[in-house]
Formats: structure tokens, C-alpha cells, sequence
């Protein structure tokens, strides 16, 4: 019954003051055990951009490639689902799942 009065903590509100805002931040990450969520390569890397935006095309660069990268991802994707065929003593739950797999990668991809 305690854990039913148990407040979540709001996430802090940026008020203009970014050394508060930041260490306040930075403690409800930790709480949440997000803050280890961040490969130390990957923070090394968004360290050093000065806006989210710049965060986030330069983490959609790095994971999801340029245009012709995700171009040839697709070609290969549809060439897979086209060539795609149910094994020997496969079950029909597993084959859709494969399929289901690859249309997911699929539309991932812009398709």
C-alpha cells in the first residue's frame, strides 16, 4: 500500500538556468537509470553538438545511414522477401514471422 502513495519524480522543467537545469536533469536520468543507456561512444560523439536537432540527424546518420545506403538496404530487403520460401518442417507461425520480419525492415526503410 506505501507503493501506491509513491510519487513518480516530473521531469525537470528547463526555468532559463541551464547549470540548475542540467545537474537537476542529469539526477533524474541517473534515477532512472537512463543515463547508462548511452554507449560511452555514441555520448562521446553527441557531446560536442550544440542542439537536439544536430543530436538527433547526427544519431540518424550514424544508425540509419544516407539515402543510398538505405536505398541499397531496400533493394536487398525486397530482393529477400521475393526470393523468401517456407522451409522443410518450418511452422506457418515462424514463416510469418520471418515474412513479417522483413515487410517491418521494409517500411523502416521508406517502403
Amino acid at each position: 500500500m506505501a507503493a501506491e502513495n509513491f510519487v513518480q519524480p516530473a521531469i525537470p522543467r528547463f526555468d532559463g538556468q541551464y547549470d540548475h537545469w542540467s545537474m537537476l536533469m542529469e539526477n533524474f536520468l541517473k534515477s532512472k537509470e537512463f543515463w547508462q543507456a548511452i554507449d560511452r561512444a555514441t555520448l562521446e560523439t553527441i557531446l560536442h553538438k550544440d542542439t537536439s536537432k544536430q543530436i538527433w540527424d547526427s544519431m540518424k546518420k550514424k544508425y540509419q545511414g544516407s539515402a543510398r545506403v538505405r536505398r541499397q538496404q531496400l533493394l536487398a530487403l525486397h530482393s529477400e522477401f521475393e526470393t523468401l520460401r517456407m522451409k522443410s518442417g518450418e511452422s506457418v507461425t515462424d514463416y510469418f514471422s520471418r515474412v513479417m520480419t522483413i515487410v517491418n525492415k521494409m517500411r523502416i526503410h521508406g517502403d
